[in-house]
């Protein structure tokens, strides 16, 4: 069993030797992210770290009838941008990607409270700004499925909104420091062609993945999340996952409740690798999670550049059973939607 110990001090994320400051979980991002401290390799190979430093910002927004998802990603080797959308009544679904050779035009920001994600190479064009209520995300892509592709959503961040917040070891002087927020109340507009959805913070709920580290070359996760409403009006969002680094200091399996982070500790995954589409069992040997993950499409992302390789199967369906709050509550869900994925990768 793990000791879940929480951080509540800031200070650096890396030491000037490149180890880990602290180690745990945090409901703040309070770690500066000093990645010009890493320090894995020896002196004469230093150089070649900058390409195996990864750093992303992925976003979601979940409506009553889509899943719509945009992130820029600086993998060192390469960049990614890329946009999805998921129609929940069709079970179609769209994605765009464009490959950025060492990752030239991906801005980044250091710390997920400030400045601004951007990438444009004149066609695709996103911008992820942090704002004082939260963030704005803008994305202009032309060529999306015959469409253009266009979208102006803000997402509102209360400063008392808890996150998942994880500083997780790997082996070889590697970690994954990483910020998963839930239940963001959305609103803007997403438009594809001629057909206009507005998103409105009383039905849509958005997500981000603010993750940066340095993995081992072949790596593996397992990750599920949802936002949603529950009967009474609150928001209630999920966070569990397995796979990659030493979590016996912290895992990063949540709950978030109204805007507070309930703290989990170990989650087991019962899914077949065969057949993604058969129901998945979620459950916490100390009795305070028990769901069924039940799938309706499945989202295949490949990507293949010889050094650089990954495989994703994000399956999108509905979430059944129940959880426990830190303060003894049961949370019913029944038919909350969200997604759970397998993810390989060689980078």
């Amino acid at each position: 069993m793990t000791t879940q110990h929480e951080i509540t001090a800031s200070s650096p994320l890396l030491t000037p030797t490149g180890r880990l400051a602290q180690v745990g979980w945090a409901r703040q991002p309070l770690l500066d992210c000093n990645l010009e401290a890493v320090r894995f390799y020896p002196a004469l190979l230093r150089p070649l770290q900058r390409l195996r430093v990864k750093r992303w910002d992925y976003y979601g927004v979940t409506t009553p009838e889509r899943f719509f998802s945009l992130t820029l990603a600086d993998l060192g080797y390469a960049g990614q941008a890329f946009v999805y959308t998921v129609d929940f009544t069709t079970g179609h679904y769209h994605e765009e990607t464009v490959t950025i050779p060492l990752s030239r035009g991906v801005r980044l920001p250091r710390n997920s409270t400030e400045g601004e994600s951007r990438y444009d190479n004149g066609q695709a064009r996103l911008s992820f700004q942090v704002t004082p209520a939260g963030r704005r995300l803008q994305v202009q892509w032309p060529r999306f499925a015959g469409q253009t592709l266009s979208a102006d959503i803000a997402l509102h961040l209360a400063p008392e909104h808890e996150s998942t917040v994880v500083v997780i070891p790997i082996p070889g002087q590697r970690f994954y420091y990483n910020r998963k927020v839930n239940c963001l109340p959305a609103e803007g507009w997403l438009q594809v062609g001629h057909q206009r959805t507005e998103i409105r913070p009383e039905t849509c709920l958005g997500n981000l993945d603010w993750g940066r580290g340095v993995w081992q070359y072949r790596s593996f996760w397992v990750w599920a999340s949802a936002s949603g409403f529950l009967p009474d009006g609150r928001t209630v969002g999920l966070n569990l996952g397995f796979g990659f680094g030493d979590t016996s200091a912290a895992t990063e399996n949540t709950i978030t409740l109204a805007g507070r982070i309930h703290k989990l500790g170990q989650v087991d995954f019962n899914y077949d690798p065969a057949d993604y589409s058969r129901p998945w069992r979620m459950t916490a040997p100390d009795g305070r999670l028990n769901l069924v993950f039940t799938p309706f499409v499945e989202r295949v992302a490949r990507t293949n550049l010889l050094v650089i390789t990954s495989q994703v199967h994000q399956m999108f369906g509905r979430y059944a059973g129940q959880v426990q709050a830190d303060d003894g509550e049961i949370i019913h869900v029944d038919g909350l939607i969200g997604f759970a994925e397998e993810h390989h990768a060689r980078w």
